[in-house]
């Protein structure tokens, strides 16, 4: 299995980490050639979580932007994002290992959300770690998670953010490393991580490939999907890699792209190593991790996942920026044209369509709706987009 994507990945952790890190590569691989294990978890993606997720013709959006508009409904998953889909799949992979106890770190708390729900169905002890000013901003998501059984541990160090979160989820892995599954939210980490991610992410790109050959005949002209760490936009990608489709991912440009500003990092970072692989990293002058800022709580990360890193370099996908108020306006766009609230990330994918509505024009455009919005509207009503 290979630990690299072109000169991105590695595992790049403590000495304690490593013997762990090559017990989970062994049993990954395991897991996959287990017809029990993969049976298992396509059902409970088919009867608990509920895939596959429909493939919407939007109309209304479509007659606004001039173009042919798909939205994969990840929002439509159990729990509200396509974060259940990895979740459910490590939290098995973990029982097959022997795991007793799993952690996690949380920065929208989506994926605390759907890490504390799929621990409850499987009986597992929970704990995760959110950075307090993602606590402040993501609250119902945290009772959420305390409702479901988990320890919320508020991480008050650092950023207080997603990056701290996973600084001390880090921290409890190798203090508990015997017992303990680290549940990874995104393509990100040492290897395997991003090869484990992208697996059971996966399978939103393979609903997607059959449905838009159902409804049109062909492949999309593009996809378009936000990218934090990257799970969503992998996931979704790598059905379409080896095509000739139009993969764009699209960063968080916050309030403008001075540093400290935004989380474009495949825009405007540069390769560095942060949180046990190589791959691109915001960094200032000196070399050391930028300050990040977005209007999401789950794109405001300085680093990104290593295979993005590598498909930009081979040019393969083409990464780009929308910004805070772009974002804004794509939720309230989408939200009174289809009846359809996203998530300030999906917000994202969908504000940057609108941004280049001349660019798509004609064409058959698929956006991975990533998650619900609902978890948002405290941010979205302080920025006075419901002002009437």
């Amino acid at each position: 299995m290979k630990r690299y994507f072109g000169s991105y990945g590695g595992q790049f952790v403590p000495e304690t980490l490593i013997k762990a890190l090559f017990e989970l590569e062994e049993s990954f691989i395991e897991f996959k050639k287990d017809k029990n294990a993969k049976k298992e978890f396509m059902n409970y993606l088919r009867e608990y979580a509920g895939r596959p997720t429909p493939l919407y013709f939007a109309k209304n959006l479509s007659n606004f932007s001039e173009a042919s508009v798909y939205l994969k409904r990840e929002d439509l998953l159990h729990t509200g994002a396509h974060k259940l889909n990895n979740t459910l799949g490590q939290i098995l992979l973990a029982k097959f290992m022997g795991k007793k106890r799993i952690i996690a770190e949380t920065g929208a708390g989506q994926h605390g959300v759907a890490t504390a729900t799929a621990a409850a169905l499987l009986n597992m002890e929970c704990v995760v770690y959110m950075g307090k000013k993602d606590m402040e901003r993501q609250a119902p998501n945290v009772d959420r998670m305390r409702l479901l059984g988990a320890k919320v541990v508020s991480v008050d160090k650092g950023s207080m953010t997603l990056k701290s979160a996973i600084n001390e989820t880090l921290r409890d892995w190798v203090r508990n490393v015997q017992t303990t599954h680290y549940l990874l939210g995104s393509a990100v980490g040492p290897h395997p991580f991003p090869l484990i991610v992208k697996y059971f992410q996966s399978v939103i790109g393979k609903e997607t490939k059959m449905q838009i050959k159902r409804k049109e005949n062909r492949l999309p002209d593009s996809v378009i999907a936000c990218v934090g760490g990257g799970s969503n936009a992998i996931g979704i990608f790598s059905a379409f890699v080896n095509s000739s489709v139009e993969l764009i991912g699209v960063e968080a440009g916050g309030e403008s792209l001075d540093l400290g500003k935004h989380s474009a990092t495949l825009t405007m970072g540069k390769p560095g190593i942060l949180h046990g692989a190589l791959s691109y990293l915001l960094q200032d002058e000196y070399g050391q991790v930028a300050d990040v800022h977005s209007v999401s709580a789950g794109l405001d990360y300085p680093g990104v996942g290593p295979e993005h890193s590598y498909l930009k370099d081979k040019g393969r996908v083409k990464y780009d920026v929308c910004f805070d108020n772009e974002a804004l306006e794509g939720f309230k766009l989408l939200s009174s044209l289809e009846g359809i609230i996203p998530a300030l990330e999906s917000s994202h994918a969908v504000g940057y369509l609108l941004k280049h509505k001349k660019m798509f024009s004609g064409k058959v455009v698929v956006i991975n709706l990533s998650g619900r919005g609902d978890k948002d509207l405290s941010i979205v009503r302080s920025k006075g987009v419901l002002d009437v």
